[in-house]
């Protein structure tokens, strides 16, 4: 694979000279147009052997592009913040928006590469893990972010060299040192076969590898500056689906053929509304279930793991009045609920998914979604905030986001609150009439009754498409405020007792 990359590549200082203008001017041009349009990121992962000169790469593209809406991203040995939670979460945590470039040194395939040029894992380890980094940029690109993945190619000895060289030059200037444990010719080959893997298996359409030879730093420079110019023009010439304003739809000549009509079917259909607990009953059970949450929670093994709870469900189905029972069995210092609303202005400039990465807990701690990831196939699919395509795309990219927590060591557990249309009414009315109640009931949740059929689908599509065996729904007849709340309760117990043995 790199056999092309050891033929001399070369450019004198004066050639360097004539052509950095014409191309620093292009590239700040089209960042100012990636700055306005504010519809896409860019991230540039700038990969090697030590000794290639990335950071004399990551100077260079700070000179040439407005460094106000440039950020480092440099990732080294996880600090505890880091080890407590998914490996993926830091990348996640430090997203820049839209309109912003972010340049990271210690990529997410610093891990698997230097792993394996050690001796382990196995390839087929090696392929999962590259399989699962494939998942992540193929979401991050369809929610407008935009790799540049380099790697500066040098043989692995004469990078070697070239580090021994500025070690003992007369000047002691900053080297980016990432691969420390690779100090043998044996290891920076296997880093090599590695990396040449990874080329192979995650050079995508849609997240290609550019291999820039870095023996001359004047050819190195020129070459990755116009790998990120083709960058910024495909993302400023590119409309994102959600930016976009559609143009009006012309009439066709004949009105199309409309699809035979199929009775709706409902999951929630299949829920049992009568079962009920009497005061009695639910005291004693409550408690028993509370007790085994706050033991287990308390547990040593637990200190390994985590536990997320999403709640979902219909309004006034009770979700609160849960969450507090379920509050009331846990430390509160290790213990946090998110109410999730409409997103932001910041969270809209960023992945979906980058509000809940950065809820997430460190292990040992719970937090519990009111409301959670699933608005994107539930109010968003149902109230048209987001096109079919995306919230379609949307049960994949849950799934291995799920997927992602269940590896990282957290227990899940999801449950849908479900009402009848009678009930909800009642409760409404309740909420109306008593004034401490008064806060909960918006003209949002009385809209919200007129679309039943169409959230008792995406319900439905959603326990099809989203319950899986490391994060399966509960649904939860809640009819009874008591029957749910044990409900709820006993089965968090139960996946919790389950995970930890």
């Amino acid at each position: 694979m790199f056999d092309s990359m050891k033929i001399e590549r070369s450019l004198d200082k004066a050639s360097f000279k004539a052509l950095e203008p014409g191309l620093r001017e292009g590239l700040l041009d089209l960042q100012s147009e990636l700055i306005a349009q504010k519809r896409c990121t860019i991230l540039i992962l700038i990969n090697g052997a030590d000794g290639v000169g990335k950071g004399a790469i990551l100077n260079q593209l700070y000179g040439w592009l407005d460094a106000r809406k440039l950020a480092t991203l440099t990732y080294e040995a996880p600090t505890d913040e880091e080890r407590a939670r998914p490996a993926i979460w830091k990348y996640w945590r430090d997203m820049p928006a839209h309109g912003d470039i972010g340049i990271i040194l210690g990529s997410w395939y610093h891990a698997p590469l230097e792993t394996h040029a050690l001796g382990g894992p196995d390839g087929a380890e090696l392929t999962q893990a590259l399989d699962a980094i494939n998942h992540f940029e193929a979401m991050l690109h369809a929610e407008g972010v935009l790799l540049l993945k380099l790697w500066l190619y040098l043989d692995p000895e004469d990078a070697k060299a070239r580090l021994k060289a500025l070690d003992e030059g007369p000047y002691d200037r900053p080297v980016v040192r990432e691969w420390t444990r690779i100090s043998s010719r044996k290891t920076r080959r296997r880093l090599e076969a590695s990396a040449a893997e990874a080329f192979r298996q995650t050079s995508t359409g849609i997240a290609p590898w550019t291999i820039v030879p870095a023996a001359d730093p004047h050819y190195c420079a020129i070459a990755v500056g116009n790998a990120l110019m083709e960058v910024l023009i495909g993302a400023t010439a590119m409309p994102r689906a959600e930016c976009a304003v559609p143009a009006p739809a012309s009439a066709p000549a004949h009105p199309p053929p409309i699809p035979a009509a199929l009775p709706a079917v409902s999951i929630l259909s299949t829920l049992d509304f009568s079962q009920k607990l009497d005061e009695a009953s639910y005291r004693a059970q409550i408690d028993v279930e509370q007790q085994r949450i706050t033991h287990l929670t308390n547990s040593r093994a637990f200190a390994k793991r985590g536990l997320v709870c999403a709640f979902e469900g219909s309004d006034a189905a009770g979700k609160s009045s849960t969450i507090m029972r379920l509050r009331e069995a846990l430390d509160p210092r290790h213990f946090r609920v998110h109410p999730i609303s409409a997103p932001t202005d910041e969270e809209r400039a960023r992945p979906y998914l980058w509000r809940f990465w950065r809820r997430i807990p460190a292990r040992g701690s719970t937090a519990v979604f009111d409301r959670s990831w699933y608005g994107r196939v539930l109010v968003e699919r149902v109230e048209k905030l987001t096109p079919q395509e995306d919230w379609s795309r949307a049960y994949g990219e849950i799934n291995d986001f799920e997927r992602q927590l269940h590896e990282g060591g957290y227990v899940l557990a999801k449950f849908w609150l479900a009402i009848s249309p009678d009930e909800q009414a009642r409760r409404f009315a309740e909420r109306e009439r008593v004034a401490y109640k008064r806060f909960k009931l918006t003209p949002e949740d009385w809209r919200n009754r007129e679309k039943w059929p169409l959230y008792e689908q995406a319900v439905t599509d959603m326990v099809d498409r989203t319950s899986t065996f490391y994060a399966p729904w509960t649904l939860v007849e809640a009819e009874n405020k008591h029957f749910a709340r044990v409900k709820v309760l006993r089965t968090i117990a139960d996946r919790l007792e389950e995970a930890l043995g």
